[in-house]
């Protein structure tokens, strides 16, 4: 079993998933607004599912066929990378301005988000059974129908705050072209990078979980990336944040719910300073916007993101298998 092939597997099969998540949306969009349904809706629906529609595929393939740690990481990852990295790359090319919303509901949300995830999974927790059922993850779901539901009717009672979304008018073999396609690309991309990542771990000698929280977070968060760095640029700062903080809450609170009912989830230790930074980060994050007067994210608050997310990845590279708790008390 030789490397290139995997690499190029995997390579390929990131390609197909993104391209195939965005040829999905543009088409489901174009159909939805073929049908009058209102650019409100399509918003809250297809295009927020969109930048994550490569970690959910990617985690269910990852849940059916038991490689945990790559779902586990694959999500924690993803969501450490857009805080830290793509926040802070936002940042720096432009001061962000958040809207209070954001601060008061959205952040706070995603903080017990990761909270709860801990309480409920976390191995060094004493009532903890160390997985994520499915049970546990019907809680998931109906919190994250609970947060739609919020996102919905904030956006009828603030309109004029909602960006303008720029759907696509196509003929109605193209939409249906789209949509198949996407969803064809969408399935093989999903499962060539799961099988590939295994191998690729196998051949290194290294763990699933480093796939996950390396390669697969960031290459799963390329969308969102490209969204937020865009925003940023023309200024647009509520995309730019509630890209990235809508984000995290749709892959703890769905994909997790989703895939732990496929199969329970089982939790290492291992983990934990995974979750320990993303919630110190979101924490600081919420810290930093609410004593700034004027609630916008700097340069310095976007700089120290990135210099932490450094800091973190070094701290997993050099002990890949080690709980930061341990440490510090050894």
């Amino acid at each position: 079993m030789e490397i290139a092939p995997q690499i190029l597997l995997l390579i390929t099969g990131l390609v197909l998933l993104i391209k195939g998540a965005d040829w999905l949306v543009d088409g489901a969009s174009a159909l939805a607004k073929k049908h009058h349904v209102s650019n409100l809706a399509i918003g809250l629906t297809i295009v927020a599912f969109g930048t994550s529609l490569p970690e959910l595929i990617v985690s269910t393939y990852a849940s059916y066929e038991g490689h945990t740690d790559i779902l586990l990481g694959n999500i924690i990852g993803s969501n450490n990378f857009n805080l830290f990295v793509i926040l802070g790359i936002s940042g720096l090319i432009a001061p962000l301005l958040v809207r209070s919303s954001t601060i008061k509901i959205e952040i706070p949300i995603s903080i017990v988000a990761v909270i709860l995830l801990y309480l409920m999974a976390g191995s060094s927790i004493p009532w903890s059974n160390s997985k994520l059922s499915a049970s546990e993850g019907l809680v998931f779901l109906t919190l994250f129908i609970l947060f739609l539901i919020y996102v919905y009717l904030y956006s009828k009672k603030n309109p004029e705050k909602e960006p303008e979304i720029n759907i696509k008018t196509l003929g109605t073999w193209k939409i249906w072209t789209m949509i198949v396609l996407g969803l064809v690309m969408l399935a093989l991309g999903g499962r060539w990078i799961v099988d590939s990542s295994v191998k690729i771990a196998v051949l290194f000698g290294i763990s699933e979980r480093i796939i996950g929280l390396t390669i697969l977070a960031i290459g799963t968060s390329l969308p969102e990336l490209a969204t937020s760095v865009i925003a940023a640029i023309k200024k647009n700062n509520d995309i730019a944040i509630g890209n990235i903080v809508g984000s995290n809450i749709f892959n703890i609170l769905l994909i997790l719910g989703v895939s732990s009912l496929i199969r329970p989830i089982p939790y290492s230790s291992t983990f934990n300073i995974d979750i320990y930074i993303l919630l110190i980060g979101t924490v600081l994050l919420l810290l930093a916007l609410w004593l700034k007067k004027d609630k916008h994210l700097d340069r310095g608050i976007a700089g120290l993101l990135l210099l932490i997310y450094v800091v973190y990845m070094v701290f997993v590279i050099k002990f890949p298998e080690s709980d930061l708790i341990e440490l510090i008390i050894k």
